[in-house]
């Protein structure tokens, strides 16, 4: 059942009155005299959906409890039928505000693909698209305004500070009744989504919000394997000594390959090898942000080793967005990346190089003792939340959220991913492959509503997937998860970001040389008082809300 607004808080009408003309992050400064609701109620927890895998479309690959990814060689020459008694959500028009990475898809009237995926559903899904770095802004500048889509994209509050749990409540849906527990039964596709990526929908004792899964394994350091292979070296080091050997033996500056070429995620890659915190390590309830620890600044003086040992490309500290090329390009040898970014490289890069081959690099012993550690992945990359609306259109859109999560090996997903066979895609055995027309409409950004659970599949290299598969596997064996990632800090969602960008620099700073290690400590000293132990307290109630 809906659970009972808190004493102090806004209705709908009295929200956006008070949000009309100012950024959503400070609509709430001057509103009388509301009360937000404390971390407590923000974070109070609700009976989330019941998994239900589904069982649809074997594989000798198949997903498993502890959040290894299914893996398919090759689609079914059958694909199962998602909709057998027709469009699910027949209805009018679904509005959906929603960001995107690539080019903005052709409009529907000359995009074959979104004209048969709102047949096939049952009625037009009209995307408002923006642009990722412009998207914050449009959100907030949309909830300001309070003329809202009926669904829109919400980043997470550490990176969107006006997607707060009073906005929720007085704006978006509580879904509880629909999706909680048994209740979810209705969409078998969402409850197809496995339960972490539930977690970081509930706010305010509700589940407000529809997941946009993401695998748990997170993404590898990837390797350039064929380079390495040049060069007869081990691609796996057992210890920071033979990482930093590794690291050495693979630089030949006169013909512009290096190790790394960026210097915030060898950082990482150094706190997974002394199993430091995934942003936040929680014990006994009690928080310590991963920036402040020991592992913190011996990672700090780590890659200041790497950059001082010449294994850094030259220009890591002063061009920024290029690591991608670099390694692609074989510029460098090693680049930790999001698990989809292993067919983007395939994809992108090996056309053009001969004998171009990936591989993974697990994370070293830091100190021969202790093995190393991944960060768990984040459950969702964002969630998709619903405009307060009477219970037929909620169901509705409900029922149009789990058609776009129909999972691999349906027609469903063919037509979602591939677009229409003939002009999007053609066969190969099974497969679907992609033509140009198929290349440019499948851009639409279905995946930032919601969608199916993480699949590995590339019909353009079958032979690809069982190493993805394999990474998975020892993955998840390794996993250190974020406590936080499910819970709501007021100071985390407003400050974070400014101290992130802050502590950045300052973090490369060191890291290149240019500043000494004990700035780290000034860094620390001031980031507690001015934010850090406020965001630790709020999030350590939360933790104790959410685990009473």
């Amino acid at each position: 059942m809906n659970t009972p607004r808190n004493k102090g808080q806004l209705s709908r009408r009295g929200f956006i009155a008070c949000a009309v003309g100012v950024a959503a992050s400070a609509t709430l400064a001057g509103c009388g005299d509301y009360k937000a609701p404390s971390t407590a109620e923000a974070n109070r927890t609700v009976k989330l959906p019941t998994y239900i895998p589904y069982q649809g479309v074997d594989t000798s690959m198949p997903a498993t409890a502890d959040g290894v990814a299914p893996a398919y060689p090759h689609y079914p020459a059958n694909p199962v039928q998602a909709f057998p008694d027709g469009p699910p959500a027949k209805g009018p028009a679904i509005n959906i505000k929603t960001l995107i990475f690539n080019p903005v898809p052709p409009p529907v009237d000359r995009n074959v693909l979104w004209q048969a995926l709102n047949k096939s559903i049952g009625c037009d899904l009209n995307f408002e698209i923006t642009p990722v770095g412009d998207y914050p802004p449009k959100f907030a500048v949309t909830i300001a305004g309070g003329d809202l889509p009926d669904a829109m994209l919400m980043l997470p509050p550490n990176q969107n500070s006006a997607a707060t749990p009073d906005m929720l409540d007085a704006l978006f849906e509580d879904l509880t009744p629909h999706l909680s527990g048994e209740n979810i039964r209705d969409y078998p596709y969402l409850a197809n989504i496995p339960t972490a990526s539930w977690a970081p929908c509930v706010r305010n004792g509700g589940i407000y919000a529809l997941p946009m899964p993401r695998p748990l394994s997170g993404g590898p350091m990837y390797t350039r394997l064929d380079l390495i292979k040049e060069r007869d070296l081990d691609p796996n080091p057992k210890t920071w000594d033979e990482f930093v050997q590794f690291c050495k033996d693979v630089t030949d500056s006169k013909h512009n390959q290096y190790a790394l070429g960026d210097s915030v995620t060898a950082w990482e890659f150094v706190m997974k090898m002394q199993r430091g915190p995934n942003n936040w390590r929680e014990e006994i309830g009690r928080f310590t942000w991963y920036f402040e620890t020991e592992e913190a600044k011996q990672a700090l003086e780590a890659v200041r080793q790497l950059t001082k040992a010449g294994v850094m490309h030259p220009d890591t500290y002063s061009v920024l967005g290029k690591a991608k090329d670099w390694f692609g390009g074989g510029q460098t040898v090693l680049n930790a990346d999001s698990p989809v970014a292993w067919n983007d490289y395939y994809t992108t890069y090996a056309p053009a190089m001969k004998g171009f081959e990936l591989g993974y690099m697990m994370a070293p012993s830091f100190d021969g003792n202790r093995a190393g550690g991944q960060w768990q992945g984040s459950a969702n990359y964002a969630t998709l939340i619903i405009k307060k609306a009477p219970g037929a259109r909620i169901q509705q859109i409900l029922r149009a959220m789990n058609a776009l999560a129909a999972p691999f090996g349906t027609d469903a997903y063919l037509l979602r991913k591939y677009g229409v066979r003939g002009p999007d895609h053609t066969l190969q055995g099974t497969d679907p492959v992609l033509t140009p027309q198929g290349q440019a409409e499948n851009t639409l950004p279905t995946i930032f509503a919601t969608d199916a659970p993480f699949t590995l599949y590339y019909p353009a290299k079958p032979d690809i997937v069982p190493e993805q598969y394999e990474f998975q596997k020892a993955a998840v064996k390794q996993l250190i998860p974020n406590p936080a990632e499910p819970l709501y800090s007021p100071t985390d969602s407003k400050k974070s970001k400014l101290f992130g960008t802050l502590l950045d620099d300052t973090r490369k700073g060191i890291m290149q040389g240019r500043l000494p290690l004990k700035e780290w400590d000034a860094a620390m000293k001031n980031w507690r008082k001015e934010a850090g132990d406020q965001i630790r307290r709020e999030f350590e109630q939360a933790w104790e809300i959410r685990n009473s």
